[in-house]
């Protein structure tokens, strides 16, 4: 099996619960990022943070896994690409603290809030297809 196959199969992956796994990582990554919230607005020390930022980062990433294991068209649409966008921005704040501004925090959470809000006409179109696309009607094959 090729890695676009395992990407791209032809029907979702699915598993029981998946939903609830869903709310349960989103809502541990949203406690995450309430912990880190005062590390970007008040000097606190790393040891007070630290711990959110791993909960933010890790929960993050199987969010992530989850998505893209159920199907990699995640990866072509908005939904997708945003997620990836925001972590382009945040590594850009962690490899040169320089840049950091806490302004970027309040952008990306933000764009956060705009995409997972957004109609779905929005969140599933795809810039490469410059149409909505799903699992269920697109094919690469």
């Amino acid at each position: 099996m090729s890695l676009t196959d395992y990407l791209f199969p032809e029907t979702k992956r699915d598993f029981s619960g998946k939903r609830w796994v869903k709310i349960g990582l989103r809502t541990l990554h949203l406690m995450g990022l309430a912990g880190i919230g005062g590390a970007y607005f008040y000097a606190v020390d790393a040891v007070q943070w630290l711990p959110f930022l791993w909960l933010t980062m890790i929960s993050g990433l199987l969010m992530l896994v989850v998505e893209v294991w159920s199907h990699g068209i995640w990866l072509l649409q908005v939904r997708g690409l945003t997620i990836l966008f925001k972590v382009a921005l945040l590594s850009v704040s962690a490899l040169l603290p320089q840049a950091f501004d806490p302004a970027l925090i309040m952008l990306v959470i933000a764009i956060s809030s705009v995409i997972s809000h957004a109609p779905g006409r929005l969140r599933y179109y795809s810039p490469f297809y410059k149409r909505q696309i799903s699992a269920e009607t697109w094919q690469w094959r």
